[in-house]
């Protein structure tokens, strides 16, 4: 079985992030939302799952950071093609989020961009052209 990852991420909004999650590309499943938490699926190994302030605070004591203020992580993403990396930063940017909160990057073999969901939760969608990678030295 292929390992799966759950991302659980707090949020001030919960029916605000999951629109915005869903305008990215992600599926809300039912069977693990409430009006406390959402499971959002980007695929059969991606999980992300939004809490709310209280529901996050079942699960730990330690204060939630302002993400807006201060980074606390960065998720990368990987996508198909560098045409998808661009749908997704800029359809953050139309629903919420923040487009380009760091420089794009584009080194001939992978292309990136990045963007802050609503609750200031970076991301980084990338792709990776594993065939145009630099030899080894």
């Amino acid at each position: 079985m292929a390992r799966q990852i759950f991302i659980n991420l707090p949020v001030r909004d919960l029916p605000k992030a999951m629109a915005f999650y869903t305008a990215i590309g992600a599926v809300n499943n039912p069977q693990f939302t409430d009006e406390t938490a959402a499971c959002m699926v980007f695929s059969d190994t991606i999980f992300v799952m939004l809490l709310t302030h209280d529901k996050w605070r079942v699960f730990t004591q330690k204060p939630i950071t302002d993400t807006h203020a201060s980074g606390a992580l960065m998720l990368a993403l990987s996508c198909d093609d560098r045409a998808a990396v661009d749908t997704m930063a800029e359809a953050a940017g139309r629903h919420g989020g923040k487009a380009d909160v760091n420089p794009k990057q584009d080194l001939g073999f992978m292309y990136s961009r990045s963007f802050e969901d609503p609750d200031g939760h970076v991301w980084e969608p990338l792709f990776m052209d594993t065939a145009q990678l630099p030899p080894q030295s």
